[in-house]
């Protein structure tokens, strides 16, 4: 995807706004707001805040661990690690409007001395060479034709032994979609890679894959009891434009084999 259909596809200029609406609906008192409170809304990817900290178990950085968010949203994650594991957090993201509410919402419940916020492409970080010890990726290289480009940045930044944790969604049976999808409204936006390619990619970049999991199963599951919750105002639906639609189309996907959903954590060799 190029900038302007990122922006496209993500920015629409309201959700600060709409975010706040939702957690005083809730009930939320905005200056006694916990990172708890956030917990529901803020993790843009399947699975939500399960497939978050599953994801940082197998990683489980230290205080002193530099940590690159790379996608970070809203931040959701990078809250997720600086206030679980009390490590440092860089978080980028190429749309600036996510960007300015990340920072609001690290602000807002405390955690803006551990985590930097900046916009940037995750195809071309401006960081230097081994700059962080982990590199979280979650359901960014959907939108990344250049795979290749996309994790010899990763590669880049991250120190020898470093790990690369990833939690993406992947080529299935190859049969048509259904759009909208959480990440593209149309197929121009998607760009999706079988598993065996995406695994392939990470290698060629230089990394060592430790652990690869196929949790299609886990993800429908999760799904499914996300769509059959009561309506509340908080959830991604909170500030992501028709999202049940595109929930929807994700769990269905998922669900008969179009979609599948993949685990992985590798280190920089």
């Amino acid at each position: 995807m190029t900038d302007t259909q990122i922006l496209e596809q993500y920015a629409t200029g309201t959700s600060r706004s709409n975010i706040e609406q939702a957690l005083v609906a809730a009930g939320k008192e905005l200056d006694r707001l916990e990172p708890a409170d956030l917990a529901l809304l803020e993790d843009f990817h399947t699975g939500g805040r399960i497939a978050t900290y599953q994801l940082a178990d197998l990683v489980a950085p230290a205080p002193t661990t530099e940590v690159l968010d790379a996608g970070t949203g809203i931040g959701g994650t990078a809250r997720y690690l600086a206030t679980r594991f009390r490590c440092r957090v860089t978080g980028v993201d190429m749309v600036a409007e996510y960007c300015d509410t990340a920072r609001w919402l690290n602000h807002l419940v405390g955690v803006d001395d551990r985590i930097v916020v900046r916009q940037a492409d995750v195809t071309e970080l401006p960081f230097a060479d081994a700059a962080f010890h982990v590199v979280f990726s979650q359901h960014v290289q959907m939108n990344v034709l250049d795979k290749e480009r996309l994790y010899r940045e990763a590669r880049r930044v991250t120190i020898d032994g470093g790990r690369l944790a990833v939690w993406d969604i992947v080529a299935g049976d190859g049969n048509a979609l259904d759009y909208p999808l959480p990440w593209a409204d149309g197929p121009e936006h998607s760009h999706l890679a079988t598993p065996a390619a995406l695994r392939a990619t990470i290698e060629s970049a230089g990394y060592t894959v430790e652990h690869w999991a196929d949790l299609t199963s886990d993800a429908v599951t999760t799904m499914r009891t996300v769509l059959a919750l009561p309506p509340t105002p908080l959830g991604l639906h909170a500030f992501v434009p028709d999202f049940r639609e595109k929930a929807e189309h994700l769990t269905n996907a998922l669900t008969d084999g179009r979609l599948r959903a993949i685990q992985a954590v590798a280190t920089a060799s």
